[in-house]
């Protein structure tokens, strides 16, 4: 499986049940337990159990949290209420994305999911926004444990544990013991914690293999959802990450950063770039060579200029790599679009789960 360069801490309770379950960890994330390639089949045609240790939450509380998250993300944070979650951005003053981010609430707090190895990092930025504001940034990362749930009985399922579980897409539920957050109808993520994981994991597992993490990034992929990390901040635009096509940009909230370029963007011209899913074969690459958020596609059109760059990646079921990469648009349309460099291995297109605007 694809080796992360990040290091975070995984809650050590957590982690050794984990382990005790059969987990193979590498650097506090779990890789599989025991057949990647296995688990990673299965995850494309029955139900499967992911431990979500490569996300944390950071948590903002205080009277003034609603109001300063509006201030600051790209999505009505308004909208975000004990049935609905969101996803949102935070951006740079110049319209780049510098994270995603996945929002709900927990009684009056906002906990917004991303990458554990932004977690820190945005929580500095945010914090230094705060200034007079009655709201506190914190790292809950170690207090909630976040599973994914995915497979067409993935509802059945639920409904046995729980009883109930969301109707809408990225609807909320919480039942007491976890909230339950739907992505589509066999696609969702119980968040819980620590003390109650334990318990969730071994009931769950009777009715769902265990996979790797690398599986619920597979699925992200396929779903058309990009995840900002450390080596693409700052590279997009959300509109070039297609962002407002998956509910991540509110276009009639007031200000935040970077508002007045994405809205330039959405009323004034069109991305010349947009986010495509793809595959390529890559069966004869040692997995040390595998594609990697950030690397750079190249088309014949663009000379020696770089034509786009890989958002995210991963192994795929069908062996070889899918991945969601952000491009020119002239080069996707006419262009045989290449990996690394115009010798490299040719992007293999697929139709993502929803339609790009046309024109």
């Amino acid at each position: 499986m694809l080796r992360f360069l990040y290091r975070y801490a995984m809650n050590p309770d957590w982690k050794q049940f984990l382990e005790q379950q059969g987990a193979i960890l590498d650097a506090d994330r779990v890789q599989h337990f025991g057949n990647a390639a296995a688990e990673l089949s299965s995850t494309a045609r029955s139900p499967v159990l992911c431990d979500l240790g490569q996300y944390g939450t950071l948590r903002a509380s205080g009277e003034d949290a609603q109001s300063f998250l509006q201030n600051m993300l790209s999505n009505d944070i308004r909208e975000v209420d004990a049935s609905r979650a969101q996803l949102s951005s935070l951006n740079s003053p110049k319209g780049r994305m510098l994270a995603t981010m996945l929002i709900w609430r927990s009684g009056s707090d906002y906990l917004l999911q991303l990458p554990r190895v932004l977690c820190e990092p945005m929580r500095k930025k945010l914090s230094m926004y705060v200034l007079r504001a009655k709201v506190k940034i914190s790292d809950a990362s170690d207090e909630i444990v976040s599973l994914g749930l995915s497979g067409e009985n993935a509802k059945k399922i639920l409904e046995k544990q729980f009883g109930e579980f969301p109707q809408q897409p990225l609807g909320f539920i919480d039942t007491g013991r976890a909230g339950v957050l739907k992505f589509n109808d066999t696609r969702f993520q119980i968040s819980t914690t620590a003390q109650h994981a334990q318990a969730l994991w071994q009931s769950l597992s009777q009715h769902a293999q265990p996979v790797g993490s690398v599986c619920w990034d597979w699925l992200n992929i396929r779903s058309g959802i990009p995840v900002i990390l450390p080596q693409t901040q700052e590279q997009f635009v959300p509109q070039m990450a297609n962002f407002e096509l998956i509910g991540g940009i509110n276009f009639k909230k007031g200000c935040y950063p970077g508002q007045e370029i994405v809205a330039r963007m959405q009323y004034l011209g069109k991305p010349k770039r947009r986010m495509y899913l793809a595959h390529i074969d890559g069966s004869h690459l040692d997995i040390s060579e595998a594609p990697r958020p950030g690397d750079e596609l190249f088309s014949a059109e663009m000379e020696n200029q770089s034509s786009g760059m890989i958002a995210n990646a991963s192994p795929s079921p069908d062996g070889g790599f899918d991945m969601l990469a952000v491009l020119q648009t002239s080069s996707r349309e006419s262009q045989t679009v290449h990996w690394k460099s115009l010798q490299g291995e040719a992007l293999q297109f697929l139709p993502l789960p929803y339609l790009l605007p046309q024109g």
